[in-house]
């Protein structure tokens, strides 16, 4: 039985309590087993993270030891696969450069904060988002600094929101993307404020896909 590991924690406004559960019920649901902790001490023991496969960290604005950073990527590089959304992996540990370097992008803003409207679309030809239609939603629209080596199969579009970025012209940021970590694949979705946002609908099914693409599932 395949084996998930999520782990959540950091600032309580992205509910990582009520978005772990909704990622636990997801796996669950595909057969995973899956063991759910808010502690990052699970990063401690790199043999028991190269067992796993796939992890799922749900922590913003928090730290990370250097050796659980390096434990991690190690695990990845290994071919573990790793998966998350929203702040809850890529603004998860700021001044951490390797665990940007890994997950493939950084926040770095969300002009309107939450409450914008704003659309959702798919680009490209791929399993992750094959017969998913464009769609809306309300929530923060998150600005990101990205890896120029991730394949993005969604995006959105700046600015929606007038502000000092909007005089560059219109821009398309990734929303979900992939990349390779070594041997380990990587899925990150840029949705996710909170729970109430990936819980239903093509939100929710972008992540269940890109969850079990990482995991090689």
């Amino acid at each position: 039985m395949a084996k998930a590991l999520i782990t959540w924690g950091g600032w309580d406004g992205h509910e990582p309590d009520r978005v772990a559960a909704l990622f636990a019920q997801m796996l669950q649901a595909e057969g995973m087993q899956v063991q759910v902790t808010d502690s990052l001490a699970c990063f401690d023991e790199p043999a028991a993270l190269a067992g796993l496969n796939l992890i799922v960290p749900v922590w913003t604005m928090s730290t990370i030891e250097k050796a659980q950073s390096e434990n991690v990527a190690a695990a990845v590089a290994g071919g573990v696969g790793l998966a998350g959304c929203h702040g809850g992996m890529c603004d998860a540990f700021r001044n951490d450069v390797l665990w940007q370097f890994m997950t493939g992008a950084q926040w770095v803003a969300h002009p309107g904060n939450d409450g914008v409207r704003y659309g959702v679309r798919m680009t490209g030809n791929s399993p992750l988002t094959e017969g998913i239609a464009d769609f809306e939603v309300v929530s923060e629209q998150y600005y990101l600094h990205v890896d120029p080596a991730v394949k993005v199969h969604a995006v959105c579009d700046f600015p929606v929101v007038p502000g000092p970025h909007s005089t560059n012209g219109p821009v398309a940021m990734p929303v979900g993307f992939t990349k390779m970590w070594g041997e380990g694949r990587v899925y990150y979705n840029a949705l996710g404020h909170q729970a109430n946002v990936i819980d239903h609908g093509p939100a929710r099914e972008m992540l269940r896909r890109g969850f079990l693409w990482a995991a090689r599932r």
